[in-house]
């Protein structure tokens, strides 16, 4: 059983992940899954930031709040 995490929880583990590739994985609704890979660019008090490889000019914001209620899915690459 996963124990349940808190926004401050999932921030600080984000936070140690800045400027390194992750895919992620967002419900784009209606059934649809959009699956990207990018790079971690910044993360501020409310929202992160992922550079996207395949559009080197275009980002994506996410707020913690999609991490816990599981419409971002975030796998980092290491």
């Amino acid at each position: 059983m996963e124990k349940s995490k808190t926004l401050s929880s999932i921030r600080r583990d984000i936070e140690g992940h800045i400027g390194e590739k992750v895919i992620l994985k967002a419900n784009g609704g209606r059934r649809k899954i959009l699956v990207n890979n990018g790079v971690l660019e910044s993360v501020y008090p409310s929202i992160f930031v992922i550079r996207l490889e395949a559009d080197t000019q275009r980002t994506v914001t996410y707020s913690y709040s999609d991490v816990l209620t599981k419409t971002v899915q975030l796998v980092f690459k290491g």
